[in-house]
């Protein structure tokens, strides 16, 4: 059998957000594994085997010189977005291949620091950039835009560049300032403390549309899979709801443990009237969507690790597991405190919280996919005995199947 090339293989991701604050791509940081060489031809393929018209676009980051030497020889047109670092570029052959690869339509984006831009010629082989922002650079950004706020004050240029992406955005006002006064057409990872932070002072609550759109579902006669599945859009709405079904205005005689359980003990009536309740205090805030999208995403990719045989049962538990190990971040308390008010199996609970029990270990990995950390990953799969092509066809699965918004869809 001929062996997979995930299996040669570090993978990590980080969502890409547009000013909509909805997913517009997915940085895949890709590493060859110890010193393996990495068959770019075969990787090329199974991401085309993989992805679909509604998949996420994907931008290729390698994390080896001759890695993307490898891609940018033989990467067709209309394949990913292929990252390359500015100090990449500096070595003739591989600048050689960045051109031959622009010649023939490879989408090339620059990686570096915006203080740092590149020269005339190299820039024309770049559709795009990935530009890091400093301290320094955010400053200057923070700056220009509280100087345009106020009418008559001499505003410093903006230094900024628009339909650019850029990453270390560490701060909502940055990123307020980068996504829409400033064109930028994505930015890499999300603010989430500080976002979260800068909310502080409101109440937090479930997501209007995951509640409009749960209400809608009822209203059409969908399936129970489908009201748990969109339920589970929504870390905060999914705690709520297992809260209410556990609590004393119900009334039921036994503890429910899972959100299908609640869905079956408690009746498209009762569901109806509870979500209508919701409804009106309800969050609309924009910049929340990725905080509740990022959560999601770990939940699924948890999930999809856990051993494929394994029940739907069970896997709905690895998915609560996921879902809920960030509800510290949003209700502002100890995760232990928070969980332990619900009936929840000791499994969910010891993952999220003690990341203990057969559920830590898909839930540390899935956290450390989001790092990208080639040596967590890896010192991972050892440890709890996890092929690397077994986890990077499972975070791969998970992010060809997000859905991503395109201009002229409804």
């Amino acid at each position: 059998m001929v062996q997979s090339v995930l299996g040669s293989l570090v993978l990590g991701y980080r969502p890409l957000w547009n000013a909509a604050r909805r997913l517009a791509g997915v940085q895949l940081y890709v590493q060859p594994a110890g010193g393996a060489r990495v068959d770019a031809p075969h990787l090329l393929r199974t991401l085309q085997e993989l992805w679909t018209a509604s998949s996420p676009p994907l931008l290729l980051s390698p994390r080896s010189p001759l890695l993307a030497a490898e891609l940018l020889e033989h990467a067709p047109r209309g394949a990913p977005w292929i990252g390359l670092p500015a100090a990449w570029l500096d070595e003739p052959q591989l600048r050689s291949r960045a051109q031959a690869a622009h010649a023939r339509g490879l989408r090339l984006v620059w990686q570096g620091e915006l203080a740092q831009l590149p020269d005339a010629d190299t820039a024309l082989l770049f559709d795009n950039s990935l530009l890091h922002l400093t301290g320094a650079d955010a400053v200057r950004a923070l700056q220009s835009a509280s100087a345009a706020a106020q009418r008559g004050a001499a505003a410093p240029a903006n230094p900024l560049i628009h339909g650019q992406m850029y990453d270390n955005v560490a701060s909502r006002a940055l990123l307020t300032h980068c996504l829409d006064a400033s064109g930028a057409l994505a930015v890499a990872g999300w603010p989430l403390e500080d976002v979260l932070y800068s909310l502080r002072h409101q109440p937090v609550q479930p997501a209007h549309e995951v509640v409009q759109k749960l209400l809608k579902a009822i209203d059409s006669e969908q399936s129970i899979d489908r009201f748990e599945e969109i339920l589970s859009e929504d870390p905060l709405l999914a705690y709520r709801f297992l809260t209410y079904t556990n609590s004393a205005a119900l009334g039921l005689r036994t503890g429910v443990d899972s959100l299908r359980r609640g869905l079956v003990m408690m009746g498209y009536g009762s569901l109806s009237r509870w979500l209508a309740e919701q409804l009106p205090h309800s969050a609309t805030e924009p910049d929340l969507r990725p905080v509740r999208e990022t959560m999601v995403l770990r939940a699924l990719v948890t999930e999809h690790l856990l051993d494929a045989g394994e029940g739907k049962e069970l896997r709905r538990e690895v998915y609560l597991s996921g879902l809920l190990s960030q509800m510290d971040e949003l209700l502002r308390e100890p995760l232990g405190a928070i969980l332990r008010r619900l009936p929840l199996s000791e499994r969910v609970y010891n993952a999220a919280v003690l990341r203990t029990g057969p559920y830590a270990p898909s839930l540390e990995m899935a956290c450390a996919l989001e790092e990208g950390d080639a040596h967590a990953i890896t010192a991972l799969c050892e440890m709890h005995e996890m092929s690397l092509e077994y986890v990077n066809r499972a975070l791969l699965r998970v992010l060809s199947e997000r859905v991503v918004e395109r201009p002229g869809r409804g």
